[in-house]
């Protein structure tokens, strides 16, 4: 019969008669054939002939530095649609033109970092101007360096300017743009990390102050004016810095082991040396700016120009080899090269050690310290993170067989789990009082389960497999021990029921056992006390 070779439609159908009105089975009813939805249609070609084919970036702090260069290279290639989310909007229109950005493929956008306000505008104008189409790129680039502060200076939002610009509202940017980038084929988040935060190199550990979170107590306590540092003690401007490039490894890290496997997306951070002429140096003073870059070029090795440094935020864009999940990219890894009079009156400099050269194969998976990758650190990190800054991440889920009969037979599985659960809830001696309440329920629960979703497992396991052995229902050949038998055996501390004859009766031979003296009290108290 059809019946017997398809037991699990049998199944379907017992089950179906059995709870006609079973919440568990309100999903079948959200069931519908393949319908011809016009405006699903008109909304693809409205992106298409928006978008066309280009994959859609959003960078933040592209008026200026390494963000304006990258822009300028994706923007070259004719494969992007960039977004470039910056404070000033006269500024970036300005560069715009100086750099001959392609107007048609670059859109600016309105996005003070020092605000949580500003990136919630933010992003809802991103989402009324790209319509259907998914973020394929977000680049966290944007950041303030301000090391001669004598104090801290605050956001609107009441929180340090350095952390909050830097980590904070990229934090809960990420948080927003996550599930809709999680719809496209290719999605990638980068990080802008830093030396400065790897305590295993020279400019990360051999300079002060050095990036350390300690236990994050600032953060736990809130954060907020008068909390000026992460880790809870006075101002540093120079660390508030260090620590914010930390942190923003930590979570590219974190998003990583959370997020990738169940979103497809690519979480990687970056160093691309150390771009000394940057604007992000503007608050030193001018001999600093004079000389700082002469020392990276010809004693460090490290200084990279802002326009090697685009390319090599483009790089981490654009080359499929970076599309490589918890990542830090860095470049030019190989020994210092170049030392001595000739480099200097030639106007080179000292290459290697993640300075400038080595091109676009010179890219690297370069070694985070201990620090970056500590876990609980980190899982702290995230949690207040998320508490100061209101984000809202997605739950992690892993992807289910659509087949209905497969959710029929999870459905009594876990209505069987759920019974079974239930008869180790019913009250017995030495129970947690904590739990009697739930006791309770689940007896009610395993009352009605007997009636309903059991009998029909039952009535189908009787047809399909038969009744069960004998010796499974009356015992196997072994012979159960009397009480008597237990007690003189020493295992009497085993529990049972007993009637008031037996207890008689135990305690007799219990007397014969002392008086024979094949009983000692002293190693078996208990007994002697009956």
């Amino acid at each position: 019969m059809y019946v017997q070779k398809c037991p699990l439609s049998v199944l379907l159908l017992l089950l179906v008669a059995f709870l006609p009105h079973a919440a568990p089975y309100e999903w079948m009813s959200a069931l519908k054939l393949p319908s011809f939805n016009m405006n699903n249609v008109k909304n693809k070609m409205d992106v298409k002939k928006q978008f066309g084919d280009k994959k859609l970036v959003v960078i933040t702090g592209t008026s200026s530095g390494m963000g304006r260069k990258a822009a300028q290279a994706l923007l070259r290639t004719g494969e992007y649609h960039v977004i470039g989310a910056v404070r000033d909007l006269d500024k970036m229109d300005v560069v715009a033109g100086l750099d001959d950005f392609d107007r048609d493929n670059f859109t600016p956008m309105h996005l003070d970092l020092n605000s949580f306000s500003s990136v919630q505008s933010f992003v809802d104008e991103l989402f009324e101007f790209k319509k259907t189409k998914p973020v394929d790129r977000l680049v966290c680039n944007a950041g303030i360096y301000q090391p001669s502060l004598p104090h801290a200076k605050w956001s609107e939002d009441g929180h340090e300017q350095t952390m909050q610009t830097n980590f904070l509202s990229h934090f809960l940017l990420i948080s927003k743009l996550i599930a809709d980038m999680s719809l496209s084929p290719d999605a990638r988040v980068v990080t802008v990390g830093s030396v400065t935060g790897n305590d295993n190199t020279v400019g990360g550990g051999g300079v002060y102050p050095v990036a350390d979170l300690k236990d994050l107590d600032g953060l736990k306590a809130g954060f907020t004016n008068p909390v000026s540092m992460l880790d809870g003690y006075n101002f540093i401007g120079a660390k508030a810095y260090k620590d914010s490039k930390l942190v923003l490894m930590m979570t590219a890290n974190m998003l990583h082991d959370r997020y990738h496997k169940a979103t497809g997306i690519s979480f990687s951070s970056i160093y691309p040396g150390c771009i000394a002429e940057s604007p992000l140096f503007r608050e030193k003073r001018p001999w600093f700016r004079k000389y700082f870059p002469v020392f990276m070029k010809f004693v460090t090795g490290g200084f990279v120009g802002e326009e090697e440094a685009g390319q090599r935020l483009f790089q981490v864009c654009h080359d499929p080899r970076c599309s490589k999940s918890g990542v830090y990219w860095s470049w030019n890894g190989g020994p210092r090269e170049g030392r001595g009079a000739e480099a200097l009156e030639k106007g080179g400099q000292i290459v290697g050690a993640g300075g400038a050269g080595g091109g676009w194969d010179s890219i690297f998976e370069n070694e985070q310290s201990d620090k970056v990758k500590d876990i609980e650190t980190t899982f702290n990190l995230f949690k207040y993170a998320t508490e100061v800054t209101g984000a809202e991440w997605p739950e992690v889920s892993v992807a289910k067989s659509p087949c209905p009969t497969l959710k029929v037979v999870g459905l009594v599985t876990a209505a069987i789990n759920a019974k079974e659960e239930a008869k180790r809830m019913k009250p017995e001696p030495g129970m947690v009082g904590a739990i009697d309440l739930k006791a309770k329920a689940a007896n009610n629960f395993d009352a009605i389960t007997q009636g309903t979703v059991v009998k029909a497992v039952k009535a189908v396991q009787d047809k399909f497999l038969g009744d069960l052995p004998e010796d499974a229902v009356k015992g196997s050949y072994q012979t159960e021990r009397s009480v008597e038998d237990k007690v003189e055996r020493g295992t009497e501390n085993v529990q049972v029921e007993t009637s008031e004859k037996d207890v008689e009766r135990m305690k007799r031979r219990l007397n014969d056992l002392i008086e024979k003296g094949e009983l000692n009290c002293t190693d078996n108290p208990e007994l002697c006390e009956l």
